[in-house]
């Protein structure tokens, strides 16, 4: 079974996906829109990419605050996941990031690339660690029972 992992951001999402065994994520892309509001042609390539991958299951980052409370970014993030699962018809599950994208930057930084290249590739990574995070606690969830 195959998961999506997205990173929702006001111009970009950084996408991911897992192997099919659902053990490790991949980055794949990231998607680029010129208004934070235009989701038409984002939703479109979405729906593309899960049925290319045959996913059956999506996984959101959620950008609480460090308080634990909710911003504006996150309303924003369940506003679109609601849009996923309507075009989707898949379930969508939120998966707090916090600090995905400073551990994502960190590691292109200890990999040597440059910064002026790093937005490049910086919120698929983000979507690689949302997706390798709730792949683990999944996975530890299945041995553990």
């Amino acid at each position: 079974m195959r998961i999506l992992g997205l990173d929702y951001g006001s111009k970009t999402v950084g996408v991911a996906l897992s192997d099919p065994l659902g053990i490790t994520a991949q980055a794949v892309e990231t998607i680029w829109r010129k208004e934070e509001n235009k989701l038409r042609k984002t939703l479109a390539r979405i729906e593309e990419l899960v049925s290319e991958y045959q996913v059956e299951e999506i996984v959101v980052g959620y950008p609480k605050n460090m308080n634990n409370t909710l911003g504006e970014r996150a309303e924003k993030a369940l506003e679109f996941k609601e849009m996923v699962e309507r075009r989707t018809g898949l379930p969508v599950i939120m998966w707090d990031e916090r600090l995905t994208t400073v551990e994502a930057n960190r590691t292109l930084m200890e990999a040597g690339v440059r910064r002026e290249n790093r937005k490049q590739y910086l919120d698929e990574l983000a979507a690689v660690f949302i997706l390798q995070g709730y792949l683990d606690l999944k996975g530890n969830s299945i041995t553990s029972d």
